[in-house]
C-alpha cells in the first residue's frame, strides 16, 4: 500500500502565518498605521510631504530589517530570540535615524518612536504566540547514533517504532544514514519522506545544530573544503571593522586612559602585555592588551585557572567584564584582527595545537576576533583542556560564516558584558 505523508506546517495557511508574510501582511501595515493614525489622522495618506514619507520609508526599512535578523538568528543553537528582539529592534531603528540625520533628511519623531514601540510589541507577541508551533519535531529512525540525540531540550523528538508516521506531521526525520545496520524496509521509508517533501537529516546536521560546533572528526574530504567562507563577505566585514574601530577610538580612549592608570597604581610594571598570536592565513601578529597579571612571573603562556596566583586584582576585574581586550582595537586598525572571529591563540600553543589536534590550522582561514562563538558558547575554557571543543565552535562558525551569526555574537557579547558571563 502506497503510504503519503505530510510535512509539518506545509499547508498554505501555515506557510502564510509562520514566515515572512504574515510581518508583511499584517505587521508592516500595523507598526505604520498606527503611530500615523494618532498623529496625522485619518486619510494621511492621500497627503504625503517629504517628512512623512522619510518616516514612513524608515519604519518600513527598520521592521523588516528587524523581521529578517531575528528570523536568521532564530536558526542558531541557544539564540534566545526573545532576549534579543528589543536590542535588534532598537539598534534597526538606531540605524535609521542615523541614516536620516546624516543625509539631513526630515522626519516626524512621534511617529518614528511610536512605529518603535509597536514593532517591539509586534514581535514580542508573535514570540510568544508562535514558540510553540516553532519548536521542531522531527522523527528519529532506530538505528545507528539517533539516540544520542535523546535528551535534548530545544527540539520535540520522538523514535519511531515502525516505518510508518502514523499520521503525525513532522518537520523532518533524522537518521544515521551511514548505518550499517539500516534495513531495506527503512531505505525505502525514507525515500518515501523525501517524496512527501519531508526532509530527511543526517544525524550529524541536527547534533551540529542542537550543539552549536563541527565534529571535526568525522570532518570528510568533502566537507572540509565546503567550509571555505565567502571571500565576499570577508571584504565586506573588513570594511565594517575599520569604519567600527575608527568610530569606537575616540570614546574607548579616555575609558582606556583610565584603566591605564587602575593598572599602573596596582602593580609594577608595564600597562600593556604584547603577545606574539596567530592570526590570518597563519601569519604571526602581537596582540596587545591590557596587563593582568604580575610582572616577571613566571608561568604558562595560557592562563591555568580561575584562581591563577599570577593575575592582579585590577585584572580580576578587567578580564571580567574584558575590558582588558580594548586596547585590541589597534590590531583591528592594522587589519590583523576583527571584532568577531576565532581567539587568536599564542604561536607556541598554536605549533603545539598543529602537531596534535586535526585541522587546527585551518581557523586561521578567517581574521581572529576580540570575541568570538566559542567564547559567547563555552567561556573562556582552560586552553589545553578546552581546545579541542573551543575548536569545534570554531568550525561551527566557519561553516555559517555570515552577517546573521556575527549579529548573534555581537548580542551575546554585549550579554556577557553586564553579566561577567565566560570570563576567564
Amino acid at each position: 500500500m502506497k503510504r503519503e505523508y505530510e510535512r509539518r506546517h506545509s499547508r498554505w495557511y501555515e506557510v502564510l502565518l509562520l514566515g515572512l508574510g504574515v510581518h508583511l501582511l499584517v505587521g508592516l501595515p500595523l507598526v505604520i498605521g498606527l503611530p500615523s493614525l494618532e498623529r496625522w489622522g485619518w486619510g494621511f495618506w492621500h497627503y504625503l510631504p517629504d517628512v512623512r514619507t522619510n518616516t514612513i520609508i524608515a519604519i518600513a526599512l527598520a521592521f523588516v530589517a528587524s523581521a529578517l535578523t531575528l528570523r536568521r538568528m532564530a536558526r542558531f543553537p541557544g539564540a534566545q530570540l526573545a532576549a534579543y528582539i528589543m536590542p535588534t529592534v532598537s539598534i534597526a531603528f538606531l540605524i535609521a535615524v542615523a541614516i536620516l540625520f546624516f543625509t539631513r533628511e526630515g522626519y516626524t519623531r512621534q511617529v518614528l518612536f511610536g512605529g518603535y514601540l509597536v514593532s517591539l510589541a509586534w514581535f514580542f507577541v508573535g514570540y510568544f504566540i508562535g514558540r510553540r508551533f516553532r519548536r521542531l519535531k522531527l522523527a528519529l529512525v532506530p538505528f545507528g547514533d539517533t539516540k544520542r540525540l535523546l535528551g535534548s531540550r530545544q527540539v520535540d523528538l520522538r523514535m519511531l517504532d515502525s516505518t510508518d508516521l502514523e499520521g503525525v506531521r513532522y518537520d523532518g526525520v533524522v537518521a544515521d544514514l551511514r548505518a550499517t545496520d539500516l534495513p531495506p524496509e527503512w531505505e525505502r521509508f525514507l525515500a518515501r519522506c523525501t517524496l512527501s517533501h519531508i526532509p530527511v537529516y543526517h544525524v550529524r546536521q541536527i547534533s551540529e545544530s542542537l550543539s552549536g560546533r563541527v565534529q571535526i572528526d568525522r570532518l570528510s574530504e568533502n566537507e572540509f573544503g565546503s567550509l571555505l567562507p565567502s571571500l565576499a563577505y570577508v571584504g565586506f566585514k573588513r570594511v565594517v571593522d575599520l569604519l567600527g574601530a575608527l568610530l569606537l577610538l575616540p570614546l574607548l580612549l579616555p575609558l582606556m586612559a583610565v584603566v591605564a592608570i587602575l593598572i599602573k597604581r596596582d602593580s609594577p610594571g608595564p600597562v600593556l602585555f604584547l603577545q606574539p598570536r596567530m592570526g590570518y592565513r597563519q601569519r604571526p601578529f602581537l596582540m596587545y592588551k591590557f596587563r593582568s597579571m604580575y610582572h616577571d612571573m613566571s608561568g604558562e603562556d595560557f592562563t591555568i585557572s580561575e584562581d591563577d596566583p599570577r593575575i592582579t586584582r585590577v585584572g580580576m576585574w578587567i578580564r571580567k567584564y574584558r575590558i582588558d581586550e580594548l586596547p585590541q582595537i589597534f590590531n583591528i586598525l592594522k587589519g590583523e584582527m576583527s571584532f568577531i572571529g576565532p581567539r587568536p591563540e599564542s604561536a607556541s600553543l598554536s605549533e603545539w595545537y598543529e602537531q596534535d589536534v586535526p585541522f587546527f590550522s585551518y581557523r586561521h582561514v578567517v581574521r581572529p576576533g576580540i570575541t568570538g562563538w566559542a567564547q559567547v558558547e563555552q567561556g573562556y575554557a582552560a586552553e589545553v583542556d578546552g581546545m579541542s571543543k573551543k575548536l569545534q565552535y570554531d568550525f561551527y562558525y566557519i561553516k555559517h560564516f555570515s552577517l546573521w551569526i556575527d549579529v548573534l555574537i555581537s548580542l551575546k557579547t554585549v550579554r556577557i558584558l553586564f553579566t561577567g558571563f565566560g570570563a576567564r
